[in-house]
């Protein structure tokens, strides 16, 4: 071996004794944050209106099939299941538009998949604790720090304004 690096012998170590580069060795970065602050701030995912639509017609639709399906099973003629299932239908569509959402029950029971409803959940919970707690609209993370160093900074330049 040469330059005192590896093994003086390789003799009884398991190994052939060839020297390679830690290639895993991470070495530190020139700049500490190479991505803007500024981007890292929290934004509430918005729910998708038409899917969030879509969803409710789609639950209305079971129902009404639900019970399709079921006078069909008591041998209610045609006609009278058309009658009883539009009717459901029209019930439902006009409790869904004065309700609007919500029968879902602010996010309860709701699955993991259906990311619209969580994020409007979520959105409806995040404004009822911001109200709770009487939070600004307005209100940025943080804030107060900017208006400590804006404060500083003035004091600073008056200081300097003052010995020059």
């Amino acid at each position: 071996m040469s330059s005192n690096v590896g093994l003086s012998t390789p003799r009884g170590s398991g190994t052939s004794g060839y020297v390679q580069r830690n290639l895993s060795n991470l070495h530190p970065r020139e700049t500490f944050a190479p991505y803007p602050t500024s981007e890292l701030k929290h934004r509430q995912r918005q729910p998708n209106a038409e899917i969030l639509e879509h969803d409710r017609l789609r639950q209305i639709e079971v129902q009404v099939f639900e019970l399709r399906d079921k006078l069909e099973d008591e041998g209610v003629d045609e006609e009278e299941i058309e009658a009883q299932t539009e009717g459901l239908r029209r019930k439902l569509v006009a409790e869904g538009e004065a309700g609007k959402g919500k029968e879902m029950g602010r996010g309860k029971g709701l699955k993991v998949h259906q990311v619209h409803e969580l994020a409007k959940a979520k959105i409806e919970e995040s404004e009822r604790l911001r109200r709770a707690l009487g939070i600004r609209e307005d209100y940025e993370e943080g804030g107060h720090w900017k208006k400590g160093e804006e404060r500083l900074r003035e004091g600073l330049e008056k200081e300097r304004r003052a010995k020059g």
